[in-house]
């Protein structure tokens, strides 16, 4: 179950383009989601401008503004900094914002608390596809999974080469699978914390070492 966001401004921007950063077939690396939430009076928020810029284009909002999302810059205040502030660690910079894509499982901005299940997915088969078309296309090289979104994954039916489980392999993330010369990584969530926040952290750098080796 999920609440569509009301504003029109945000969902105009969702259909023009249903992703965040680069555009998925081009990019190099692919951050998988469950949904983009927003809080339900975004617009009266001093940063909304900035929302929408992002959302129009994220490649030119990270290489002008330095933070790769509007939740990052001092005149935002809500939830989902926390997150955005986790991928951050990782350490890219603009010069990455051509290489890397945010793909949420839902093709709209959504508010409150999500809890998606399969069936609030049998709608977004077309937007499902063009993420397995990417993943199985020629530029994706890594690709990042959390649980949740591995699980709604694995149950659309959409990705046969996604298994039940990943695997533990020698690094702090693990392999969901391999797809020709496309690696797709778990990892947890950015948002924990507590006892999960030191394997964060090793992952968090070893996705930066994935990403600054560029391969």
């Amino acid at each position: 179950m999920y609440y569509p966001h009301p504003n029109t401004e945000l969902n105009s921007a969702f259909r023009n383009k249903p992703y965040q950063g680069a555009v998925p077939e081009e990019a190099r690396f692919l951050f998988v989601s469950l949904d983009a939430n927003y809080d339900k009076d975004i617009e009266h928020n001093q940063a909304f401008p900035q929302v929408i810029e992002y959302l129009q284009d994220g490649v030119a909002f990270w290489e002008r503004y330095g933070v790769h999302h509007p939740f990052l810059l001092p005149a935002y205040r809500g939830d989902g900094k926390f997150f955005h502030q986790s991928f951050a660690r990782i350490g890219l910079t603009g010069k990455h914002a051509k290489d890397v894509c945010f793909f949420e499982l839902l093709n709209v901005p959504t508010y409150g608390q999500s809890k998606l299940e399969p069936a609030d997915l049998e709608s977004m088969t077309g937007h499902l596809h063009r993420l397995k078309s990417a993943i199985e296309g020629s530029n994706v090289r890594h690709v990042f999974i959390p649980t949740s979104v591995g699980t709604l994954m694995k149950k659309s039916g959409i990705f046969p080469w996604l298994p039940s489980r990943p695997k533990t392999i020698d690094s702090p993330l693990k392999l969901w699978s391999t797809v020709g010369s496309t690696k797709i990584h778990w990892h947890y969530h950015f948002s924990v914390y507590g006892r999960f926040e030191a394997l964060k952290t090793k992952q968090l750098e070893a996705i930066g070492k994935l990403l600054a080796a560029g391969v």
